[in-house]
């Protein structure tokens, strides 16, 4: 498996952007809306909702990998380069009264 770059869009919709580390990001994929979220490499454990199949594909055909972690807490433990968690306000919060 080759080693990407992670970013996640600053909206509270989950989407991922995955790029090989040897390219370049794609053009959308800009400050303030997109936030670097570290490495994914062999040696360490996928964030959820990444696909590896998935991420090959998406590679081939377009030069990134988009996708969503299904959860906006999503860390990913033992990487320091990962800047720590991400709160996400829970359904009830989001509830009207």
């Amino acid at each position: 498996m080759r080693s990407y770059n992670l970013f996640r869009s600053d909206e509270n919709d989950g989407l991922c952007c995955a790029v090989p580390e040897e390219r370049s990001g794609p053009q959308f994929v800009i400050k303030p809306r997109w936030v670097f979220e570290g490495k994914v490499d062999p040696s360490r454990k996928l964030p959820l909702g990444f696909d590896r199949k998935a991420a090959a594909t998406g590679v081939r055909f377009n030069g990134y990998y988009l996708y969503s972690n299904f959860r906006g807490d999503e860390t990913f433990p033992g990487d320091e380069t990962f800047p720590g968690e991400v709160t996400r306000p829970a359904l009830a919060e989001l509830a009207p009264d």
